[in-house]
């Protein structure tokens, strides 16, 4: 079904390529035409965290308000080439149903920004929450981190490398859990064409490793992926779950069953939210662990 409707929106896109209607991409289309989860909305859109065009984010909230609320921030995949958040309201609409204050931010992408830059620009989108996000109604101390793809690697190297946040001038214990779908955690050596051009100047290819840092001062981390995912092989998400439960970090891993890479994404849609029940388990797992960690168990170096 999720397939079927993928095929269909591409030959929509296509017959409006032909028109002359440039910019538009399946997902961007099954955005804006997709039905949304009444319970969020848009509350702040192309708020600027840094100078460059594309460091802006976008805030959705639960429609109806929540008293300091914990924060989300989404970050959406696309091999750090490609992607946009104006493609994602979908997603951080459906989390703001949740009751999570969403941030949903654009960041650097290839071939203007490689490991670590993208890396960089999350922590600032981080800091921006940490200074903005209370007159949204979220909790600057309650933030989780979520994404999808090459989302879900940055969201995973913010939540265990901490020196970007550190570096950005934020506290890595205000991070309470980390959630990744289909994403890359360890994946060297660096034999892909993404992999080589995204990743392989870096001076030290295991720090560029999500399961190189993963320890037992690491957030909750909630994992999923699909069966049937070829593109990011579901090995990434069983090496970072067992690195991290090694660890004694509380970890729920999930391979759903018929899914493959996109699906796990589509899933969160009003759509196809039938198909497996990511949003449920990913936002019952944050939910519990948004407040677990206590800012005065951890000493900051």
């Amino acid at each position: 079904m999720i397939k079927a409707l993928v095929s269909l929106v591409s030959l929509i896109c296509l017959g409006l390529t032909a028109l002359g209607l440039s910019g538009c991409s399946p997902l961007a289309l099954f955005d804006a035409l997709g039905p949304r989860d009444k319970g969020g909305r848009l509350a702040v859109r192309d708020a600027a965290y840094g100078a460059d065009p594309r460091q802006r984010l976008d805030v959705f909230v639960p429609t109806v308000p929540v008293e300091r609320a914990p924060v989300l921030v989404f970050f959406y995949g696309g091999s750090w080439s490609s992607g946009s958040k104006d493609d994602y309201a979908f997603a951080a609409q459906a989390f703001a149903a949740q009751g999570f204050v969403t941030v949903l931010p654009d960041y650097r992408l290839y071939p203007q920004a490689r490991f670590p830059e993208f890396l960089k620009d999350g922590a600032a989108a981080i800091a921006w929450v940490r200074d903005n996000i209370a007159a949204q109604g979220g909790d600057p101390n309650r933030i989780v981190l979520a994404g999808h793809s090459a989302g879900a690697y940055n969201a995973a190297m913010l939540g265990l490398d901490t020196e970007y946040l550190r570096q950005a001038g934020v506290d890595p214990r205000t991070v309470r859990a980390v959630a990744g779908l289909s994403g890359p955690y360890d994946f060297l050596p660096f034999d892909q064409k993404t992999s080589i051009e995204v990743f392989g100047q870096a001076p030290d290819p295991e720090t560029t490793q999500p399961v190189s840092f993963a320890g037992a001062h690491s957030p909750p981390t909630f994992l999923a992926t699909g069966d049937k995912d070829t593109v990011v092989k579901p090995r990434n998400t069983a090496s970072l779950a067992a690195r991290l439960r090694n660890a004694r970090v509380p970890v729920q891993e999930r391979t759903y069953e018929g899914l493959d890479h996109s699906d796990t994404l589509l899933a969160l849609s009003v759509s196809f939210r039938r198909k497996a029940p990511v949003l449920a388990e990913m936002s019952a797992f944050l939910h519990q662990h948004a407040g677990a960690r206590r800012l005065t168990t951890l000493t900051m170096h």
